[in-house]
C-alpha cells in the first residue's frame, strides 16, 4: 500500500439491543467485535465470510448508515466516528454505497436519470444546465443506452438497475466505493460483466473499494486483498493470491476447500473439510475463540481457546491471523495442510 490510507477502521463494535428489556427478554446482538482494517488508495479489498457474520454492518457502519457502539472510523484522515449529520454532510462525496438489492434501492417515483442526477443536485456538484450532459456521461461509463435516463427502475432488468445504482455511486467521485453483494441477485452471466465493469472503472477512475461477498471465486478475480470474517471479527487477513496459495486459519481453510473450481479432475483431488454444528447465536458467541465450537482442531489448543480470544497478529508481510493453532513462523496446522489438496 502506497500513499496515506484512504479508509482507516480500528475496534470497530456495533451492538443491537433485541427485545424487551423491561420484560426481561431482550438481548444484544454481538454484529461486529473489534473489527480493524485499511484500505490504500486504489486498493479493493474483500470482505469473506458466511451470512451472518457482520460484513454488511462494517459497511454500513463505515457509511454511517447505522451508527457504531465503539471503535474509530477514519475517512482520508478525519475521524467521521461521532460526527453529527449535519457535519457528516460534505463527507458524504467521500464514500458511496452500492447495495446488494438493485430494485429497493433505487427510488421507484424517480426516473434513472434523476436517480443518478440526485447526488449532483444535493452537493452542487454541476450546474443545473450541464446536469443532463453529466447524466449522458455516466450512463456511457457504465454501459447504459442514454435514452434510459427517462425510464423508471421497474422498466429495466436487473443488471441495467445495478449499473444505474453503480452511476449512482460514481456521479460524485467518491474516494471509497462500498459494494455491499453487488452481483448477488443476478443472473450468472450478469454477475460476469457487472464484475468486469466494476474493475474497469476502478481502474481508470483509482478509487478504492470494500467488496463485500460471500463468493470467493469472485474474491480471487478482484480484489487485492482478503479479509475473512468469522461471527462478527476478523480471523485472517492477507494478498489474494496468498492467502488463497496458503490459508493459515482453519476456518478460511474450510471455507476454501468447499470452493468450486471449474476444473473436474482438481475438483475431484481435493480435500473437503467439513464443518461441525451450525454458527453459534451472535446473542451468545462462545468465550476465548468464537470459532473453537466448531474448529476441528480445538481441543489441541484447550483450555487455551475457551478462555482465550487470539490476537490478529502479523505472521508474515501484510498477512495477519487469530488463531492459537497458527505458530511463530506462521505455519498452518498440520492436519489442516491443504497443499496437496489443490487449493
Amino acid at each position: 500500500m502506497t500513499g496515506d490510507p484512504v479508509l482507516e477502521v480500528d475496534g470497530l463494535v456495533k451492538h443491537f439491543h433485541v427485545g424487551s428489556q423491561l420484560l426481561g427478554g431482550g438481548g444484544t446482538v454481538h454484529a461486529v467485535d473489534g473489527v480493524s482494517l485499511t484500505i490504500g488508495p486504489g486498493e479493493l479489498l474483500g470482505l469473506v465470510g458466511e451470512s451472518g457474520s457482520g460484513k454488511s454492518t462494517v459497511g454500513n457502519c463505515i457509511a454511517r448508515l447505522v451508527e457504531p457502539t465503539a471503535g474509530t472510523i477514519r475517512i482520508r484522515g478525519t475521524d467521521v466516528t461521532h460526527l453529527s449529520r449535519r457535519e457528516m454532510r460534505p463527507l458524504r462525496r467521500e464514500v458511496h454505497m452500492v447495495f446488494q438489492d438493485p430494485y429497493s434501492s433505487l427510488n421507484p417515483r424517480m426516473t434513472c436519470g434523476q436517480i443518478v442526477g440526485e447526488p449532483l443536485r444535493l452537493h452542487k456538484l454541476v450546474p443545473r444546465r450541464d446536469r443532463d450532459r453529466r447524466i449522458v456521461q455516466l450512463f456511457d461509463q457504465v454501459g447504459l443506452r442514454s435514452e434510459l435516463r427517462h425510464r423508471y427502475p421497474h422498466e429495466l432488468s436487473g443488471g441495467q438497475r445495478q449499473r444505474v445504482g453503480l452511476a449512482r455511486a460514481l456521479s460524485v467521485s467518491p474516494a471509497l466505493l462500498i459494494a455491499d453483494e453487488p452481483v448477488s441477485a443476478l443472473d450468472v452471466s450478469v454477475q460476469a460483466s457487472i464484475l468486469n465493469l466494476l474493475r474497469e472503472l476502478q481502474r481508470d477512475l483509482g478509487f478504492s473499494c470494500l467488496f463485500i461477498t460471500h463468493d470467493l471465486a469472485t474474491v480471487e478475480f478482484l480484489c487485492d486483498r482478503v479479509a475473512v470474517m468469522y461471527l462478527g471479527a476478523i480471523v485472517e487477513q492477507a494478498p489474494t493470491e496468498e492467502l488463497f496459495a496458503a490459508p493459515r486459519h482453519p476456518y478460511t481453510q474450510a471455507l476454501l476447500s468447499a470452493a468450486v473450481v471449474p476444473d473436474p479432475v482438481e475438483q475431484r483431488s481435493r480435500t473437503r473439510i467439513v464443518l461441525e454444528g451450525d454458527v453459534p447465536s451472535p446473542l451468545a458467541p462462545p468465550s476465548g475463540c468464537r470459532f473453537r465450537t466448531r474448529c476441528p482442531l480445538a481441543a489441541r489448543s484447550a483450555p487455551q481457546s475457551v478462555d482465550e480470544e487470539p490476537e490478529l497478529r502479523p505472521v508474515g508481510p501484510d498477512h495477519l491471523v487469530a488463531c492459537h493453532l497458527v505458530g511463530p513462523g506462521g505455519a498452518a496446522p498440520e492436519v489442516l495442510d491443504l497443499a496437496a489438496g489443490g487449493i
